[in-house]
């Protein structure tokens, strides 16, 4: 049996001294080469996830880890339990310094199938978001939970870079009107916060941009679906998800 308070005290550390680097970078300035995919990768991903890796080998060795950078996990079949790690979510957010900071540092434990533990980071923003099973969720140390529905109507939220036609289509079928752009896994996170109700997404993403979001927000009441209403789960043979809808106290 995992020992969740244990392991979010343990990861918890890591993700900010992750947090620590990527902003180091930030500060100094920014340059960053193309991935195979035609997806955007610095140096803050690459020192930020050696980090991680170091420091999850060290603590919990047994535990097998699936990380965006390190490609060659990508061809590990999932086992029953493992980390997803993402240790820069948000690049495009990253590089455009805009001031937002919408960009993360997400871990994510997954077993059979569901995340039962995430940890999410936004060092520009300094909030701390972790999630499980059995500790509920909290940010910067404080419990949070999803809100129930406004009488205003659902708030959704959408991704800054990546909103396509088919989430207009959706919001205007379910007559939602207010929604608030933002980049990375704070979606799930404002979900989670009470901050906002609904994040509906059908363009492509990867268990690593989700899977530390998708645990906060459970563990804060919420729920992750596909769209015909069944279960999202993870452990996908090429770790590549469907369209989902990831809803709070709607």
């Amino acid at each position: 049996m995992i020992d969740f308070p244990k392991m979010i005290a343990d990861l918890t550390p890591i993700t900010q001294n992750a947090g620590h680097a990527i902003m180091d970078i930030y500060r100094s300035g920014i340059a960053a080469k193309m991935k195979q995919d035609g997806s955007p990768v610095t140096e803050a991903d690459q020192r930020a996830e050696a980090i991680i890796l170091s420091a999850l080998n060290e603590k919990y060795p047994d535990i097998a880890v699936i990380s965006e950078e390190n490609t060659e996990s990508h061809s590990i079949d999932a086992p029953r339990r493992f980390f997803l790690v993402d240790p820069l979510d948000g690049t495009k957010e990253f590089l455009k310094q805009d001031g937002k900071g919408a960009f993360t540092v997400n871990i994510a434990l997954i077993e059979n199938g569901i995340p039962t533990m995430g940890i999410v980071y936004a060092p520009a923003l300094h909030r701390m978001f972790t999630g499980s099973q059995k500790t509920g969720a909290r940010e910067n140390g404080n419990a949070i939970c999803v809100r129930d529905m406004p009488n205003t109507g659902a708030v959704a939220v959408a991704s800054a870079s990546h909103r396509d036609a088919d989430t207009d289509q959706w919001l205007s079928d379910h007559s939602i009107n207010h929604t608030v752009s933002i980049g990375s896994s704070l979606k799930f996170c404002l979900l989670a916060s009470g901050e906002a109700d609904v994040y509906p997404r059908f363009g492509p993403t990867m268990e690593w941009d989700t899977a530390a979001g998708d645990a906060i927000l459970r563990a804060a009441g919420g729920t992750v679906i596909h769209p015909n209403g069944t279960l999202f789960e993870y452990g996908k043979s090429d770790y590549r998800n469907g369209a989902f809808i990831a809803k709070g106290g709607v």
